[in-house]
């Protein structure tokens, strides 16, 4: 066996109209699916589906802090620190509060929490950097704030 890619996130969503909002409307995800109050789906064309919310009402919140679990997803938003910007000026238009912002070497990070409190990454992948030939680059480093 060998895995080939991460092929989807599924979360659970405390009030699907509310994530739905933030998914489909601040973030431009494409939404191909929705049953109102049970499930919605989401693909930027690469595959069926890259993330699924499933509908589970009132519930335990994400934990803050150390914690085992998911520490945050990332989706790429484009190859440039203009697509970055254009990002960020959508998410002050959806009053969606950044947590976060960093230079990694090979990629710049807007960081933010979905309305059920789990930490989403927007990133671009730095034009030029070949992590592929040096991946110590993908990984390596602390993060450098990040100047737009």
């Amino acid at each position: 066996m060998s895995i080939m890619e991460l092929g989807h996130v599924v979360l659970y969503v405390a009030e699907l109209e509310r994530s739905r909002r933030f998914y489909r409307d601040a973030l431009e995800f494409r939404e191909i699916f929705a049953l109102p109050n049970v499930a919605a789906a989401y693909s930027s064309g690469r595959t069926h589906h890259e993330l699924m919310l499933l509908a589970v009402g009132p519930a335990q919140p994400v934990p803050t802090g150390r914690r085992v679990g998911v520490y945050h997803i990332g989706f790429k938003v484009g190859d440039t620190d203009d697509a970055l910007r254009a990002v960020l000026v959508r998410l002050h238009k959806f009053t969606v509060p950044l947590i976060g912002a960093s230079d990694h070497g090979v990629t710049h990070s807007l960081y933010m929490h979905d309305p059920d409190g789990n930490e989403i990454e927007l990133y671009i992948d730095v034009p030029g950097v070949d992590w592929r030939s040096d991946p110590s680059l993908a990984i390596g480093g602390l993060p450098r704030p990040l100047r737009l």
